[in-house]
């Protein structure tokens, strides 16, 4: 009798990994191990960040932010400089046309009317006339409106010239006018970018934290406002009337909202402020801080008057007015109104003396 076959599913028995295959296996094994624990960490949340760490995060945001914006201003100063050439540019072309069609207009007559007297021979019409005499003073004049002709005709053709050049100065314009408003528009993005991530970071503090950062950036900038007008008593004394009238008008504008690219009347940014302030004192100021410093002479700190310009930070990025007694008047910051804070609150970069 034949012994008894196996069953056919039986599962054949597994052999183990021995040798260099075993190796293989352990490493495979390993690495799967670590990438899904990779996984598995990379999908946890953030760690939340400390208030202290979200009180500098944003600080940083801030001052990146003034930077941008102070980027801005000069791109706009330049936008509206470029729309202004152009302008100029396309009503010279305009009023050159008009001028060259003028000129054209009258040579067109006098070859008309040339061609119309101009069929019979100039022998012919001296036998002709009744009075040669006559005839010969009409030809001297001929000749002479000849020459004119031949002057009139190089006219047109140099205007013609100074027109096509104008108009080409006028393309050049408008392309340099397209890649200001395309920075400008780079520079405003970054502004509100900026300003956006240094929002959402301040929602993460609850009542309590929120209230001291706010405590502590006022505090970093000059603390409470304290509004009012003119020079307050036992101040120094600006040197001349207009750094006195500037010096007024930033008083003046003293809890008024701090607004990034703003000019005033309502709303400043840090060299909007300065600018509008010297404005009402018949003096013009360059928009951004990077040019201000340069418009007037410097002078060293231990020099410094009320009505002096004082700059901030290596860049160049912020400005505020010199009052007297180590003090100035400055628009901080979003959120922040225009207010008074001493010049060492922040890294002094210079001052200049405008008038």
């Amino acid at each position: 009798m034949a012994a008894p076959r196996k069953a056919a599913h039986r599962k054949p028995k597994q052999r183990l990994f021995t040798g260099p295959a075993a190796r293989t296996a352990a490493t495979l094994a390993l690495a799967g191990a670590a990438t899904a624990t990779a996984f598995e960490g990379g999908a946890q949340a953030e760690p939340q960040l400390t208030p202290a760490q979200v009180k500098a995060k944003v600080d940083r945001l801030y001052h990146d932010a003034e930077v941008a914006t102070e980027q801005y201003n000069g791109a706009k100063e330049k936008a509206a400089a470029s729309a202004k050439a152009l302008d100029a540019l396309r009503d010279e072309a305009a009023r050159r046309t008009e001028r060259l069609n003028a000129s054209r207009d009258a040579l067109g007559s006098f070859a008309a009317a040339q061609y119309r007297s101009g069929g019979i021979d100039p022998a012919v019409r001296l036998v002709l006339s009744s009075d040669p005499d006559q005839y010969l003073e009409r030809a001297a004049y001929l000749d002479r409106a000849g020459d004119r002709q031949a002057g009139a005709l190089n006219g047109v053709r140099r205007q013609v010239g100074e027109l096509a050049q104008l108009r080409a100065r006028a393309e050049e314009e408008l392309a340099v006018l397209k890649a200001r408003r395309a920075e400008l528009r780079e520079r405003k993005d970054t502004v509100r970018t900026k300003l956006a991530d240094a929002q959402k970071l301040l929602a993460t503090l609850n009542a309590a934290e929120r209230a001291d950062y706010e405590r502590s950036a006022d505090a970093a900038h000059g603390g409470a406002v304290r509004a009012g007008r003119g020079t307050p008593r036992g101040s120094v004394a600006a040197p001349n009337a207009r750094a006195a009238q500037a010096v007024a008008f930033a008083y003046g504008a003293l809890g008024k909202p701090y607004v990034w690219g703003a000019s005033g009347p309502s709303s400043f940014d840090c060299s909007g402020l300065t600018q509008a302030a010297w404005r009402t004192a018949g003096v013009s100021l360059p928009r951004t801080t990077y040019s201000q410093i340069n418009a007037g002479r410097r002078v060293s700190r231990s020099e410094l008057a009320p009505g002096d310009l004082v700059f901030f930070y290596s860049g160049i990025s912020h400005v505020g007015l010199y009052v007297g007694g180590g003090q100035m008047i400055h628009a901080p910051r979003p959120g922040a109104p225009v207010r008074i804070a001493s010049v060492s609150d922040m890294p002094f970069a210079g001052a200049t003396r405008v008038a």
